[in-house]
């Protein structure tokens, strides 16, 4: 088979086109053969170094496709099964292994597309306003990058759970994107202070959260707009990792909170792993959750998948097509 692999840490075009040889399911294990592979920012840590894996690897977290064969003790699947997974390693590739314990059965109504391109960012979006703060009707919250993979379908579940949503975008096309998946204000960052857009929006520390995949340059703004008690999460580093700071700020700002959580740790039981993939599920299936896959390279341009993504100029979800 093929696979995109990384013989060393480094820029997008580490990221190689190689003929490997097709793996074996040991026990607990699918062998699938994937008909999409979701890409996420979280692989360009593990390209670059930033999150290190050992060499060579094959990348890629997240992937839906067919069963293709069983390992041995594997029980609730069988082969020609419509799955997808997450957090796992190998998914850009023709053929990749999954635990069985980390498979989900993709229910009708659901493509292979859209289960590969919604399992990681829609659970990441679901444990974000669900668990890492738990949003409630009339909390005031800011979600930066509005129009991301992540940013869109957050504002959609945050008004599902009856939020008020302040996004940020940095262009014409990406505000019309977060306004569209239900945010009821999007400022444009690289036109004005974005703390000062959300004060002159709702008053000073109205948020009652701050969901951040941005990182170093909005992490001390964001801090100061939260009200009392509020909580600030940051799930992402896009402009670099948060340096250290003075804790006693959390007090002198209102006692706040700060939490930088992982999907893994919300996912670890198949109980939460089930709970969040199949609400992502559901809400695709009946259309209250809008997905956009408008970014779809032959797997053998992850190098150019990777490029685009990190120089944002891509919007809603990125798909590699073995």
């Amino acid at each position: 088979m093929h696979a995109i692999q990384v013989l060393r840490h480094g820029g997008p075009d580490v990221l190689e086109w190689r003929e490997v040889k097709t793996p074996e399911p040991a026990e607990g294990e699918l062998l699938v053969e994937m008909a999409a592979a979701g890409v996420n920012y979280v692989e360009t840590y593990q390209r670059r170094g930033i999150y290190p894996e050992d060499t060579p690897f094959t990348p890629g977290g997240e992937g839906a496709g067919r069963v293709a064969g069983l390992g041995p003790g594997v029980e609730g699947f069988k082969v020609g099964d419509a799955v997808a997974s997450t957090n796992f390693m190998g998914s850009y590739a023709e053929f990749s292994l999954l635990p069985a314990s980390r498979a989900i059965n993709v229910p009708e109504g659901v493509t292979g597309d859209q289960a590969a391109g919604s399992l990681l960012q829609g659970m990441t979006a679901h444990y974000l306003c669900h668990s890492s703060y738990s949003l409630h009707p009339g909390d005031i919250c800011l979600i930066h990058a509005g129009a991301g993979g992540v940013g869109r379908l957050l504002i959609q579940m945050a008004k599902k759970l009856g939020a008020t949503v302040i996004a940020t975008a940095s262009s014409p096309d990406k505000i019309d994107l977060a306004s569209s998946a239900g945010a009821d204000h999007v400022v444009n960052y690289t036109e004005e202070d974005f703390g000062d857009a959300v004060e002159r929006l709702v008053g000073h520390n109205r948020l009652a959260a701050v969901f951040d995949g941005v990182g170093a340059s909005t992490f001390d703004r964001g801090l100061t707009l939260l009200r009392p008690r509020g909580t600030m999460v940051i799930f992402g580093q896009s402009s670099g990792v948060v340096p250290p700071f003075e804790l006693r700020r959390l007090f002198s700002l209102g006692s706040l909170y700060v939490t930088r959580p992982s999907l893994g740790v919300y996912v670890a039981s198949r109980q939460d792993l089930e709970r969040r993939a199949g609400d992502v599920f559901a809400w695709i299936a009946d259309g209250s959750l809008d997905l956009r896959i408008p970014h779809r390279w032959p797997l053998r341009e992850a190098a150019t998948a990777h490029t685009e993504l990190e120089a944002r100029r891509t919007t809603g979800k990125i798909l590699l097509d073995p």
